[in-house]
């Protein structure tokens, strides 16, 4: 399947999930996929071709570091409040990132934040009466770095900040 006809579909999923969320007030379980297909178009990275890999986008760093990504959505719905969580983090999986794709109530993206295993281990094991493995929005936005913006629409240079 070509990347037309993919990012085709994706419009046409955007749509549904967004008319049917106005229409009964539910979320369709699709946030991850466009999440996934945006962050991979947006960042320029490779898809992980491996669905029970545990991460889901390959990033070539420099000197050919290969960094494995793990990419989780929120939509966002209204402002951002501290009840909103990322889901479950594959903790036991290997990957050296975490991507956290924004979508709008449209299920477009407007923000894509980046920490490192490192920082989302350290913040996981702060909040130890977290039973769950999951972070809020705002701490994963505290640990991490903006990488993408819609306001920019071009990814931002540097390293995320552990």
């Amino acid at each position: 399947m070509n990347v037309y006809v993919v990012d085709k579909l994706m419009a046409q999923a955007r749509r549904l999930a967004a008319d049917y969320r106005r229409a009964t007030g539910k979320t369709l379980p699709i946030s991850g996929e466009i999440a996934i297909n945006d962050a991979i178009r947006l960042l320029r990275l490779a898809p992980s071709g491996d669905a029970q890999a545990g991460y889901d986008a390959i990033r070539e760093g420099p000197e050919g570091r290969i960094d494995r990504l793990q990419i989780k959505a929120r939509v966002v719905f209204e402002e951002i409040k501290s009840s909103h969580r990322l889901g479950e983090l594959k903790i036991e999986r290997p990957w050296e990132a975490l991507l956290l794709v924004l979508l709008d109530e449209n299920y477009e993206p407007f923000a894509i934040y980046e920490a490192s295993r490192e920082a989302v281990e350290d913040a996981l094991d702060e909040s130890k009466a977290n039973k769950r493995g999951t972070l809020t929005i705002p701490k994963f936005q505290r640990i991490g770095k903006m990488v993408w913006s819609k306001d920019d629409e071009l990814p931002t240079s540097g390293a995320p900040t552990p």
